[in-house]
């Protein structure tokens, strides 16, 4: 419904406005319309941009397609195989079709502010105004990308985030340091090794996984140990860093191979001076750290199979260990980028959220959301997309799909709420009939 004010300006009103046509909010969209809850959802570029421009060439997804999808469609060609950023996007593009989600595309959001004195919100965007009785945040948890305060300020160095990498072509001539060896940073180190570029890798404390093991991707492994539903992360495990691929058919990361096939390993990176960095002496420590937990889930595996006497052949050859190359026995703690021949710096450490224009009592002191399951401490407003939202898994696209149902069943026992009428108004409705 869409009413004029006395300026003449446009007010589009609706029971419920979702923010964000990516996973997230193509799930809630599906969700909400099956449950016939009036809603609509606004994106500022086009559904699953991020999958299209925010991710470099060459990327596939970390899941294989028969895992990393929404029930109701299936990814085309191989189940087994890792489907790219592209296939991503038309996959969520294809879902929103096959729901006919009501997305209006080319919508920024700048702000959603509680009504005074009255239910629900008010969303000014670059389309005009909005009304919403409640509003579903679906813009995930990794909004603004971080390059941290060590940065050296150089002006003949390149400097770009993961998030800005595309290819090796996009870099200029000379070697490559990347900071951070999480799935981004270590995908990235190896294509831009693979191309024939010096690279350095700032390799800090990781979880690195198997692949595949005994058979079965290490996704199914999280299935049937019961690690997808952890409600909350280990504690002191928070900020763990994971290390998994699914490039080149997919293969199992390890640091070692990494150094043997040409790359350079180092420590945290830990400052920039006068054309110089240095890093921790926590090479060995951490890589060390990594194998140990690769090592924790193959036993883990293992013990699972023979207590269930499940019938999968053995796999040897995971437990193989590469020689350890001479980057880790004698770290490097000092590099002189110029004389190294480093003309480039990778920044892949992550993102943080930013709600900033979310301006609703919502949050604690460090800008997170308050919330259960999605449901935030302010009423009628949601949040979907957010790691651990209600389970492990709830960051990747099957787990969305899940948290998104929660949520718009509570969306739906709240409009049944607000739909009451105490007996006294239904008997004046019946008497006027």
């Amino acid at each position: 419904m869409v009413k004029s004010s006395a300026s003449g300006s446009e007010t589009t009103f609706i029971d419920t406005l979702v923010v964000g046509a990516g996973q997230a909010g193509i799930a809630m969209s599906e969700h909400l319309s099956k449950s016939g809850v009036p809603h609509l959802v606004l994106e500022r570029a086009r559904i699953a941009e991020r999958w299209r421009t925010g991710r470099w060439d060459s990327l596939v997804a970390n899941g294989p397609a028969w895992h990393d999808r929404f029930p109701g469609l299936e990814f085309e060609g191989d189940p087994d195989g890792f489907p790219g950023k592209e296939e991503v996007a038309d996959y969520f593009e294809a879902y929103a079709k096959r729901y006919e989600a009501p997305v209006r595309t080319g919508v920024e959001v700048h702000n959603v502010r509680r009504n005074e004195r009255r239910p629900g919100f008010t969303v000014t965007t670059s389309a005009g105004v909005f009304e919403a009785n409640r509003v579903v945040v679906a813009t995930g948890a990794f909004q603004r990308p971080i390059i941290p305060s060590i940065a050296p300020i150089d002006k003949r160095m390149m400097q770009i985030h993961s998030a800005e990498y595309r290819s090796p072509a996009q870099l200029p001539d000379g070697g490559v340091l990347v900071v951070g060896a999480g799935s981004s940073g270590v995908q990235i180190a190896d294509e831009l090794n693979r191309s024939g570029r010096k690279v350095i890798l700032s390799v800090g404390p990781h979880d690195r996984p198997p692949r595949a093991y005994r058979n079965r991707d290490y996704c199914w492994w999280l299935g049937v140990l019961g690690e997808w539903e952890a409600a909350t992360p280990t504690p002191g495990r928070e900020h763990v860093t994971i290390a998994v691929s699914g490039a080149r058919g997919g293969q199992t990361i390890d640091f070692r191979r990494l150094a043997l096939e040409g790359i350079t390993l180092v420590g945290q990176a830990e400052a920039f001076q006068e054309g110089k960095a240095t890093f921790r002496p926590d090479l060995a420590e951490n890589v060390e750290r990594g194998d140990k937990n690769y090592g924790a889930v193959l036993d883990r595996a293992d013990a699972f199979a023979e207590r269930n006497g499940l019938d999968l052949p053995p796999d040897p050859g995971a437990r193989k260990a590469y020689p350890e190359p001479d980057c880790v026995t004698h770290p490097i703690r000092e590099l002189d980028l110029a004389e190294a021949g480093v003309s480039s710096i990778i920044w892949a450490t992550g993102y943080v959220a930013d709600y900033s224009w979310v301006q609703v009592d919502a949050f604690d002191a460090n800008g997170k959301p308050r919330h259960q399951r999605g449901v935030s401490s302010e009423s009628g407003l949601y949040f979907l997309g957010l790691p651990y939202q209600s389970r492990r898994g709830s960051s990747f696209i099957w787990g969305v799909w899940h948290d998104a149902k929660f949520v718009a069943d509570h969306i739906v026992i709240q409009r049944d709420y607000s739909a009451y009428r105490d007996p006294s108004e239904r008997r004046k409705t019946l008497n006027t009939k």
